[in-house]
């Protein structure tokens, strides 16, 4: 018996408080009678998401996953240095690491050398943008970042060469494809690419009369520390994000970020204080339309579809279900990235309330269009599908999709 793990006692001692004997427990929560005794005896560690469903059912608002919560997953979540899958740390220097500002020195230097018809391509390099965001729910990112590191560079050297009047906005759309070249980077999983592209789309925009921009890097660099698992480190990059000079839009995106760094340490008042704050903020956002979008364009509710997201994580996976199953139909059918990114969050979260056939029924349609849209970020939610089905083993359902989730999960598949 391990001595090393407190979360078992905590457990048997709020569950009686409960007043629920073991079985009642075990059916509520959809897990083996066998298997809970176990972990209340410290026989066996709680996986984390044992740990989050005992949390919230329970009420004890995040104190469960903290004892439960093994060694990799501690994190100091020092601000502004975010971590990676891997637990590496990535300070100011590797963020910068392709060169922040190169690109802008490119566009100076190559100025002369630029076509004078410069300003007038600015539009057609605009409809490239859109064209090419839209590719992305579509199409393997590996294949995408060759075209978007080139259209970067030259956006930005035919910045050098327009007039002062319009090299403003043609550095800010230079801007634009970086950031999106760092989303495409770590939608390849490369994450230190991801965030030097995300720190050049920074000075570009800066030095193209931008100062939001900046702020929204925060946000893209709260998803690497996110997915990283680095929950600390979340919350404090999406709060830098929410200064009251800023546009609605970016300080709504940065508190859904901030509500999913909440969420994933149970921290549920936290949680749903940023989601009111994402919600008003995204209903006042009011955008002219001469930009790109910044964030999702496919997701008509952002911050309905963040609250189904951060339920699950708080162990609420029945009413995550109910809110995804409503905004999942709603994403178009084209979209096909973003429907692989929430519906597996769907199934997982209808797999989380014992509705194991129907999430194998959402997981097959899905699996069936991942090699088209490989994704090192939906793959944490597949693996997280493929440990929540294992104990279910013996289901027919879950021996079916067996097959197609491990090709996904195959090495080398994202």
């Amino acid at each position: 018996m391990s001595t090393a793990l407190p979360f078992g006692p905590e457990l048997r001692r709020l569950r009686l408080e409960a007043d629920l004997t073991l079985t009642q427990f075990a059916v509520a929560l959809n897990y083996d009678k066998g298997y809970l005794s176990k972990v209340e005896r410290g026989e066996r560690p709680a996986s984390p998401e044992l740990a989050r469903r005992c949390d919230a059912f329970l009420g004890a608002n995040g104190a469960l996953q903290r004892l439960g919560a093994g060694p990799e997953a501690a994190s100091d979540g020092a601000a502004g240095s975010p971590t990676v899958p891997g637990g590496r740390r990535v300070g100011r220097r590797a963020v910068l690491a392709t060169g922040t500002g190169s690109l802008i020195d490119l566009g100076l230097k190559l100025g002369g050398q630029a076509s004078s018809a410069a300003a007038p391509l600015l539009p057609s390099f605009r409809i490239q943008f859109d064209q090419l965001r839209k590719l992305g729910q579509s199409t393997a990112p590996k294949a995408l970042l060759p075209l978007l590191e080139t259209q970067t560079r030259m956006v930005a050297a035919l910045a050098g060469d327009t007039p002062s009047a319009t090299r403003a906005p043609a550095l800010r759309l230079a801007s634009r494809f970086a950031e999106f070249t760092g989303w495409m980077a770590q939608e390849a999983g490369d994450d230190d690419a991801a965030l030097g592209w995300t720190g050049e789309a920074a000075e570009l925009a800066r030095a193209g009369g931008d100062p939001y921009l900046g702020s929204y890097a925060l946000v893209r660099r709260a998803l690497v520390t996110l997915y990283g698992g680095d929950a600390a480190g979340t919350v404090a990059l999406a709060r830098r994000a929410q200064s009251g000079r800023l546009p609605p839009r970016i300080r709504g995106l940065a508190a859904q970020r901030e509500a999913q760094g909440h969420a994933l340490v149970g921290d549920e008042r936290g949680c749903l204080r940023s989601l009111d704050r994402a919600r008003e903020l995204l209903d006042d956002d009011a955008r002219d339309g001469t930009e790109p979008v910044i964030g999702t364009t496919h997701v008509s509710d952002p911050a309905a579809m963040t609250t189904g997201w951060c339920l699950h994580d708080l162990g609420r996976p029945r009413a995550a279900a109910e809110i995804l199953d409503r905004e999942c139909r709603r994403l178009p059918p084209h979209a096909l990235r973003t429907r692989a990114r929430y519906g597996f969050r769907r199934s997982l979260a209808h797999a989380a309330s014992g509705e194991v056939e129907h999430a194998c029924a959402i997981a097959a349609e899905l699996l069936a269009v991942m090699p088209a849209v490989p994704s090192a970020t939906v793959n944490s939610d597949v693996r997280r599908l493929a440990r929540e089905l294992s104990r279910f083993r013996n289901n027919q359902a879950v021996r079916d999709l067996q097959p197609a989730l491990a090709r996904v999960l195959a090495p080398g598949h994202s």
